[in-house]
């Protein structure tokens, strides 16, 4: 019994590797990658996915070979949740941790740099948070998930606005 089960185990092992590779990839690349998802990333993730299929699957091509790679896929997500939930070393490890870009009116260079983000970028990001100057933000925060957080009118009114993703349609 166990030995026919082996090929779909073997799936399943295979598939939770290269979930934990591309979420390490994707963490090494940066937040601000996810946040700004374009139509050039949307095209990266589908060639991804694609080029990523048959080093989990192999030449299985069965119901019972995709199941596996799924299953694998779905428990790992679901343990990769539950540390991420219950460890904060863990949830920062993975995650990282919210980076200060603007604290009253300054610009913070290092987090600048760290965040990967122009000058440019970083207005325009305040600009659609509602605030005209860098000068007139109290706090700008990347956050981990990517969006970007402004507190202005001294610390009065806070905005969190998640970053606009491409529009795949048109919808006039």
């Amino acid at each position: 019994m166990l030995i026919n089960l082996l090929p779909y185990l073997l799936i399943a092992a295979k598939s939770t590797a290269v979930y934990l590779f591309i979420i390490a990839a994707i963490r090494l690349f940066g937040k601000k990658e996810l946040a700004q998802l374009s139509v050039i990333d949307l095209a990266f993730i589908l060639l991804i996915s694609n080029s990523v299929q048959n080093a989990m699957v192999g030449n299985n091509t069965t119901l019972q070979g995709g199941i596996a790679a799924a299953s694998g896929l779905f428990i790992s997500n679901y343990i990769l949740k539950y540390l991420l939930k219950h460890s904060r070393g863990f949830s920062k490890m993975v995650q990282g941790e919210k980076i200060l870009l603007i604290h009253d009116g300054v610009v913070i260079k290092e987090g600048l740099k760290q965040s990967m983000f122009s000058m440019d970028e970083l207005e325009r990001a305040i600009r659609e948070h509602g605030v005209n100057k860098v000068e007139d933000v109290n706090l700008a925060i990347l956050e981990v998930d990517g969006n970007i957080s402004v507190l202005s009118k001294n610390y009065s009114q806070r905005t969190v606005k998640p970053r606009k993703k491409p529009q795949l349609s048109h919808n006039p």
